[in-house]
Protein backbone atom coordinates (compact mmCIF):
# COMPACT_ATOMS: atom_id res chain seq x y z
CA UNK A 1 0.00 0.00 0.00
CA UNK A 2 2.82 2.58 0.90
CA UNK A 3 5.05 4.40 -2.01
CA UNK A 4 2.23 3.32 -4.75
CA UNK A 5 1.41 7.04 -6.02
CA UNK A 6 -0.90 7.12 -9.01
CA UNK A 7 -0.30 10.59 -10.77
CA UNK A 8 -3.66 12.85 -11.32
CA UNK A 9 -5.29 16.30 -10.52
CA UNK A 10 -8.37 15.74 -8.72
CA UNK A 11 -9.37 17.64 -5.80
CA UNK A 12 -7.50 15.04 -3.44
CA UNK A 13 -4.27 14.98 -5.39
CA UNK A 14 -4.01 19.23 -5.24
CA UNK A 15 -4.28 18.96 -1.47
CA UNK A 16 -1.33 19.24 1.14
CA UNK A 17 0.42 16.51 1.97
CA UNK A 18 -0.13 18.14 5.60
CA UNK A 19 -3.76 18.73 5.37
CA UNK A 20 -4.78 14.73 4.00
CA UNK A 21 -3.12 13.31 7.00
CA UNK A 22 -4.41 15.65 9.17
CA UNK A 23 -8.01 14.52 7.85
CA UNK A 24 -6.74 10.96 7.62
CA UNK A 25 -6.16 10.89 11.07
CA UNK A 26 -9.73 12.66 12.30
CA UNK A 27 -11.44 10.50 9.46
CA UNK A 28 -10.30 7.53 11.14
CA UNK A 29 -10.88 8.95 14.83
CA UNK A 30 -14.43 10.05 14.28
CA UNK A 31 -15.58 6.63 12.75
CA UNK A 32 -14.01 4.94 15.13
CA UNK A 33 -15.91 6.91 18.09
CA UNK A 34 -19.00 7.22 16.35
CA UNK A 35 -19.91 4.44 13.56
CA UNK A 36 -22.15 2.14 15.69
CA UNK A 37 -24.27 0.41 13.46
CA UNK A 38 -24.02 -1.78 10.31
CA UNK A 39 -26.05 0.80 8.44
CA UNK A 40 -23.79 3.42 9.38
CA UNK A 41 -20.56 1.05 8.13
CA UNK A 42 -22.38 0.78 4.97
CA UNK A 43 -23.09 5.33 4.90
CA UNK A 44 -19.50 5.52 5.44
CA UNK A 45 -18.31 2.74 3.25
CA UNK A 46 -20.34 4.89 0.09
CA UNK A 47 -19.12 8.33 1.46
CA UNK A 48 -15.30 6.55 1.07
CA UNK A 49 -15.95 4.79 -2.61
CA UNK A 50 -17.35 8.22 -3.65
CA UNK A 51 -13.77 9.39 -2.72
CA UNK A 52 -11.77 6.70 -4.90
CA UNK A 53 -14.02 7.77 -7.48
CA UNK A 54 -13.48 11.59 -7.11
CA UNK A 55 -9.68 10.90 -7.10
CA UNK A 56 -10.32 8.72 -10.14
CA UNK A 57 -8.90 5.58 -8.29
CA UNK A 58 -9.59 2.39 -10.64
CA UNK A 59 -11.93 0.23 -8.70
CA UNK A 60 -9.27 -2.65 -9.46
CA UNK A 61 -6.52 -0.45 -7.92
CA UNK A 62 -8.92 -0.30 -4.72
CA UNK A 63 -9.38 -3.74 -4.01
CA UNK A 64 -6.07 -4.19 -4.42
CA UNK A 65 -5.08 -1.66 -1.79
CA UNK A 66 -7.86 -4.26 0.78
CA UNK A 67 -6.72 -6.98 -0.23
CA UNK A 68 -3.78 -7.91 1.91
CA UNK A 69 -6.11 -7.35 5.37
CA UNK A 70 -9.31 -9.37 4.14
CA UNK A 71 -7.68 -12.64 6.46
CA UNK A 72 -6.95 -10.68 9.47
CA UNK A 73 -10.22 -9.13 9.08
CA UNK A 74 -12.20 -12.61 8.90
CA UNK A 75 -10.37 -13.89 11.45
CA UNK A 76 -11.50 -11.05 13.57
CA UNK A 77 -14.96 -11.10 12.50
CA UNK A 78 -15.03 -14.77 13.63
CA UNK A 79 -13.89 -13.42 17.41
CA UNK A 80 -16.47 -10.81 17.64
CA UNK A 81 -19.18 -12.78 16.32
CA UNK A 82 -18.21 -15.36 19.02
CA UNK A 83 -17.73 -13.08 22.14
CA UNK A 84 -19.98 -9.99 20.82
CA UNK A 85 -22.14 -10.62 18.11
CA UNK A 86 -22.58 -10.08 13.97
CA UNK A 87 -23.78 -6.47 13.92
CA UNK A 88 -20.80 -6.11 16.50
CA UNK A 89 -18.30 -7.63 13.89
CA UNK A 90 -19.62 -5.94 11.19
CA UNK A 91 -19.14 -2.67 12.33
CA UNK A 92 -15.67 -3.42 14.27
CA UNK A 93 -14.36 -4.59 10.64
CA UNK A 94 -15.98 -2.28 8.88
CA UNK A 95 -14.15 0.60 10.59
CA UNK A 96 -11.02 -1.12 9.98
CA UNK A 97 -11.50 -1.66 6.51
CA UNK A 98 -12.38 1.85 5.90
CA UNK A 99 -9.61 3.19 8.09
CA UNK A 100 -6.92 1.07 5.74
CA UNK A 101 -8.96 2.45 2.57
CA UNK A 102 -8.85 5.89 3.87
CA UNK A 103 -4.77 5.35 4.20
CA UNK A 104 -4.51 3.70 1.26
CA UNK A 105 -6.56 6.29 -0.68
CA UNK A 106 -3.75 8.98 0.67
CA UNK A 107 -1.01 7.14 -0.13
CA UNK A 108 -2.56 6.70 -3.80
CA UNK A 109 -2.61 10.62 -4.09
CA UNK A 110 0.40 11.86 -2.35
CA UNK A 111 4.01 11.61 -3.60
CA UNK A 112 6.29 9.91 -0.82
CA UNK A 113 8.28 12.65 -1.05
CA UNK A 114 5.35 15.27 -0.06
CA UNK A 115 4.58 12.96 2.93
CA UNK A 116 8.38 12.87 4.29
CA UNK A 117 8.94 16.59 3.52
CA UNK A 118 5.81 17.40 5.77
CA UNK A 119 7.09 14.94 8.52
CA UNK A 120 9.90 16.51 8.82
CA UNK A 121 8.54 20.08 8.80
CA UNK A 122 6.22 18.77 11.76
CA UNK A 123 8.99 17.85 13.56
CA UNK A 124 11.38 20.75 12.72
CA UNK A 125 10.24 22.13 16.40
CA UNK A 126 11.64 19.21 18.32
CA UNK A 127 15.36 19.71 17.40
CA UNK A 128 15.37 21.48 20.83
CA UNK A 129 15.35 18.11 22.18
CA UNK A 130 17.58 16.32 20.19
CA UNK A 131 15.77 15.12 17.73
CA UNK A 132 16.91 14.90 14.11
CA UNK A 133 13.85 15.42 11.58
CA UNK A 134 15.83 14.45 8.47
CA UNK A 135 17.63 11.35 10.08
CA UNK A 136 13.27 10.39 10.89
CA UNK A 137 12.53 11.35 7.22
CA UNK A 138 15.71 8.93 5.89
CA UNK A 139 14.20 6.11 8.68
CA UNK A 140 10.87 6.55 6.37
CA UNK A 141 11.72 6.97 3.44
CA UNK A 142 13.76 3.30 3.66
CA UNK A 143 10.81 1.98 5.49
CA UNK A 144 8.84 2.77 2.59
CA UNK A 145 11.74 1.46 -0.01
CA UNK A 146 11.70 -1.56 1.90
CA UNK A 147 8.39 -2.27 2.11
CA UNK A 148 7.83 -3.49 -1.98
CA UNK A 149 11.68 -4.62 -1.79
CA UNK A 150 10.81 -7.14 0.46
CA UNK A 151 7.23 -8.18 -0.51
CA UNK A 152 9.41 -8.29 -4.12
CA UNK A 153 11.71 -11.09 -2.14
CA UNK A 154 8.80 -12.94 -0.91
CA UNK A 155 7.25 -13.33 -3.74
CA UNK A 156 10.51 -14.30 -5.52
CA UNK A 157 11.36 -16.98 -3.27
CA UNK A 158 7.28 -18.35 -2.99
CA UNK A 159 7.42 -18.75 -6.55
CA UNK A 160 11.21 -20.72 -6.76
CA UNK A 161 9.92 -23.15 -4.16
CA UNK A 162 6.90 -23.90 -5.68
CA UNK A 163 8.80 -24.87 -8.89
CA UNK A 164 11.13 -27.09 -6.93
CA UNK A 165 7.56 -28.74 -5.43
CA UNK A 166 7.93 -27.19 -2.11
CA UNK A 167 5.38 -24.87 -1.83
CA UNK A 168 4.03 -26.40 1.58
CA UNK A 169 7.65 -25.59 2.96
CA UNK A 170 7.80 -23.06 5.67
CA UNK A 171 11.33 -23.53 5.30
CA UNK A 172 11.90 -23.30 2.20
CA UNK A 173 10.09 -19.86 2.16
CA UNK A 174 11.51 -18.39 5.56
CA UNK A 175 15.33 -19.54 5.02
CA UNK A 176 15.93 -17.56 1.74
CA UNK A 177 13.87 -14.76 2.20
CA UNK A 178 15.57 -14.40 5.33
CA UNK A 179 19.17 -14.23 3.88
CA UNK A 180 18.20 -12.27 0.67
CA UNK A 181 16.45 -9.87 3.21
CA UNK A 182 19.95 -9.72 5.69
CA UNK A 183 22.05 -9.53 1.85
CA UNK A 184 19.75 -6.36 1.18
CA UNK A 185 20.17 -4.55 4.49
CA UNK A 186 23.74 -5.04 4.13
CA UNK A 187 23.97 -3.71 0.95
CA UNK A 188 22.02 -0.67 1.75
CA UNK A 189 23.85 -0.23 4.86
CA UNK A 190 26.84 0.01 3.14
CA UNK A 191 26.01 2.86 0.29
CA UNK A 192 24.75 4.82 3.46
CA UNK A 193 28.22 5.03 4.53
CA UNK A 194 29.25 5.57 1.22
CA UNK A 195 26.98 8.27 1.31
CA UNK A 196 28.53 9.69 4.27
CA UNK A 197 25.42 8.36 6.86
CA UNK A 198 27.08 7.60 10.02
CA UNK A 199 25.57 6.17 13.46
CA UNK A 200 26.73 9.75 15.18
Amino acid sequence: MIGLYRPGDSLLHRMPAGLKLLLLIASIVTATVFVRTPLEVGVVVLVVGLLFAVASIPWRVAVAQLRPVVWMLGIIAIFQVLITSPARAVVVCGVLLISVALAALVTLTTRVTDMLDTVSRALGPLRRFGVDPDRIGLLLALAIRCIPLLTGIVQDVAQARKARGLQWSMTALATPVLVRALRTADAMGDALVARGVDDD
